[in-house]
């Protein structure tokens, strides 16, 4: 297409917050780079917002017009791609639900809403054949969407690892670089903006866990209800914690995993001592990381910023780019059955990984040894026990690491050891990737 004649793609942005400032500074910065790649340039026409008196971050053009009407998206027939950055559930789905029936593509980098809602959208995309795209959804400028989607389309895909969630990833750097307490890096987090007023999201896993059924919906074509995932988030790791995993080799970290095994899927965010040979390990700050191993591919690790204005502005611009160009087939999951169907998941007692247990126990004789008995009438192979630390008020740490055991034998133990008298209430209970 000769670029010098061609129309402008004319797009609808739902939200001028960090994620759509972006967006319109990277369009000014590396507007002529744009145009060369795709033939056209691209041109924000309306910007819906809650206040159109509100100072912005980033200067919008002349043509530009602001609205708090979600119509004025919608049923504007200059706007080919509506882009949906204002974030909720409700709000969100109707906005896109009335512009894919209007007949225009959407862009979202709404994990929350695709992850609790998505099949309804989807399905509906796919009856108008239109795209709905989302690469932003998933982990900022980390391209895990398109790779899953088309890159490692001819793989079966055995396993995903990630570190999708990169408050609850500063957060655990910080208390183990710096020796801070959980509420202290916190704390840090929010005065440096990588964490909200509000982290609960962040810090109970659930937003790594949208992630999750987002990348589970890609690689595996079946949906999961979040209902269905188990989620546990860091708020009981403490530095202690840290600490004993440090000296027998590991580094704790937030991990969204999936895996495949006789056809089902076992899934979970956990809390996990991830050992220091581990890429994954590596993995500090605000980043995030995703480990994918396919049956032809083997393993593949990528790499970057998970948030953030331009981050994840140039996931959404990607997005924009492929449903601009000519001639483009909609492949909004990757997959062309629709609906898709439900995820057939294991278990979650039934899920085999090694343990990591903290005990608080009164510094007296037996006490190892009844532990450890609980442990052998519920089939939990002790791989290491170490008492850690000088008594404290009467009591010790008890830190075992286990062999690979069902979660189900695990939670038997806690149960046994929760009704001993000598030991504290409280005992921490940690995953082993």
């Amino acid at each position: 297409m000769n670029a010098v004649n061609a129309s402008p793609v004319r797009i609808g942005l739902a939200g001028l917050g960090t994620v759509g400032s972006g967006l319109v500074a990277i369009l000014d910065r590396n507007a002529d780079w744009i145009e060369r790649r795709l033939g056209r340039t691209i041109a924000v026409k309306t910007v819906l917002v809650r206040d159109p008196a509100k100072p912005r971050a980033v200067a919008l053009g002349p043509g530009v017009t602001l609205t708090v009407d979600p119509d004025a998206l919608v049923n504007d027939p200059d706007i080919e791609i509506v882009v949906e950055l204002m974030g909720g559930i409700d709000a969100a789905f109707a906005l896109i639900h009335k512009a894919l029936s209007a007949g225009k593509h959407v862009v979202t980098a709404n994990k929350a809403l695709l992850a609790e809602r998505g099949p309804e959208l989807f399905a509906l995309a796919a009856q108008k054949g239109l795209g709905l795209y989302y690469e932003a959804s998933c982990a900022g400028a980390i391209p895990i969407v398109e790779t899953l989607k088309q890159s490692l389309a001819g793989n079966r895909i055995q396993s995903i690892l990630g570190i999708l969630n990169g408050t609850a990833n500063y957060i655990l750097s910080s208390m183990s670089d710096k020796g801070l307490s959980f509420a202290a890096a916190l704390r840090q987090a929010q005065e440096k903006g990588y964490a909200e007023a509000d982290p609960t999201l962040d810090i109970q896993g659930i937003d790594a866990a949208h992630k999750l059924v987002l990348l589970i919906r890609l690689a595996y074509g079946q949906n999961l209800p979040m209902a269905k995932l188990p989620v546990e988030g860091i708020t009981r790791v403490t530095p202690e914690d840290i600490r004993f995993a440090g000296e027998f080799g590991y580094t704790i970290k937030l991990i969204g995993q999936v895996h495949e095994i006789d056809g089902k899927l076992a899934a979970g965010v956990f809390p996990m001592l991830v050992h220091k040979d581990f890429l994954l390990a590596s993995v500090k700050g605000a980043f995030n990381a995703v480990r994918v191993e396919g049956d032809a591919s083997g393993p593949i690790l990528l790499h970057g910023k998970g948030a953030g204005d331009l981050p994840t502005g140039s996931s959404v611009l990607a997005d924009i780019l492929a449903l601009a160009r000519e001639g483009m087939i909609p492949n909004n999951t990757g997959f062309l059955t629709e609906p898709l169907p439900e995820a057939d998941l294991i278990d979650p007692d039934e899920a085999l990984c090694p343990h990591y247990l903290h005990f608080t126990v009164r510094d007296q004789a037996g006490v190892m040894a009844a532990i450890s008995k609980s442990m052998g009438e519920h089939g939990v192979s002790i791989r290491q026990a170490v008492q850690k630390g000088e008594p404290e008020d009467g009591y010790v740490s008890i830190v075992f690491l286990t062999h690979e055991a069902e979660t189900r034998a695990i939670r038997a133990v806690l149960a046994d050891t929760d009704a001993m008298p000598f030991i504290k209430p409280g005992t921490v209970h940690l995953r082993v990737l």
